[in-house]
């Protein structure tokens, strides 16, 4: 099996670089009148958008084919104080040369929009505020001309009294989304509420592909083996153009245990991989650790001493 690693959004080794610069909503009223302030957001924007562009060639130089955009490239999108605002069309030509970098060096990158985005909430309008979150992330993988493959990653959502119906409004309110935006999803497991199992239930159901999350489903199951789902979970990766994603993180400390490590043990993952290999030939491994690519260069050196272990490049392991 090739495994290819990624990492979320910033940089421990590019300094200066951040992706997601923002404007808080007093520096916003502040400036007192709503054009000029639509200006400095736009204007920040386009910084995160060139540090999103150095951080690519980061990765590139070092065989780091694998991303996760920030979902903070647009500071105050989707707040009521911008409105209807359509930032996207103001920052094509930017997107335009990123999905150029991304195809023209065959990368995988998505984003993971933020914990309040939700399908299955019962109140109407937070639905609407999720909704147009979703649209706005696709409109930016669209804007750089990048297809259906490139994902955008979502949880459940909450439980809001009862589970079992929680579950069945995600599926009726997933069908209330435009196909478009219905291609561009998968699923993930979480680390309190809805278990890898009860995940990829939903996943199947409504025919879009899960990621495992390695760490959330160590804290989060009713008994069931990673191992013993992946087979199902591979399938629900069987027409994407891109193999079967997980996530891995370690846990902070003992008291800590849903925080992020700043690296991750290479025993959380490795026994893993192997196990895996045995249903795909192919992987991809977003790490979520806190020291980001720094963490992905020190578990390629730990995956090297590993047996069965053979390494392919910077950021790409056989196994």
């Amino acid at each position: 099996m090739i495994v290819r690693f990624g990492f979320v959004a910033m940089s421990s080794r590019v300094k200066n670089a951040s992706p997601s610069k923002t404007m808080t909503v007093k520096a916003f009223q502040q400036i007192g009148q709503p054009q000029l302030a639509m200006k400095k957001i736009i204007r920040i924007a386009k910084e995160n958008l060139a540090n999103t562009k150095r951080i690519l060639y980061h990765a590139l130089a070092h065989d780091i084919s694998f991303y996760r955009f920030s979902s903070r490239l647009i500071p105050l999108a989707g707040h009521a104080l911008v409105g209807g605002q359509d930032f996207v069309r103001a920052l094509l030509p930017e997107l335009k040369e990123i999905g150029q970098l991304v195809q023209d060096h065959q990368m995988r990158v998505g984003f993971h929009p933020e914990h309040y985005t939700v399908l299955n909430t019962p109140n109407n309008e937070v639905f609407a505020a999720s909704y147009k979150d979703l649209i706005r992330h696709v409109k930016m993988l669209a804007a750089m001309g990048l297809h259906s493959g490139h994902k955008c990653n979502i949880h459940v959502g909450g439980v809001y009294g009862n589970k079992e119906d929680s579950m069945e409004r995600f599926l009726g309110n997933f069908k209330r989304l435009e196909a478009r935006i219905q291609a561009h999803l998968c699923l993930e497991n979480d680390d309190t509420t809805y278990t890898a199992a009860e995940t990829l239930h939903l996943a199947e159901t409504v025919g879009v592909p899960m990621v495992l999350d390695l760490h959330h489903h160590r804290l989060n199951h009713h008994g069931e083996k990673e191992e013993d789902l992946w087979p199902r979970i591979v399938a629900t990766w069987a027409k994407e153009p891109f193999p079967p994603k997980i996530h891995i993180s370690s846990p902070k400390s003992e008291t800590d245990a849903r925080g992020h490590a700043d690296y991750v043990e290479v025993d959380d993952l490795y026994p893993f991989l192997k196990a895996a290999a045995t249903h795909t030939d192919r992987l991809d491994v977003m790490i979520e650790a806190k020291q980001k690519d720094g963490a992905l260069f020190q578990l390629m050196e730990q995956l090297r001493q590993k047996e069965g272990v053979s390494v392919i490049n910077q950021a790409t392991i056989r196994i």
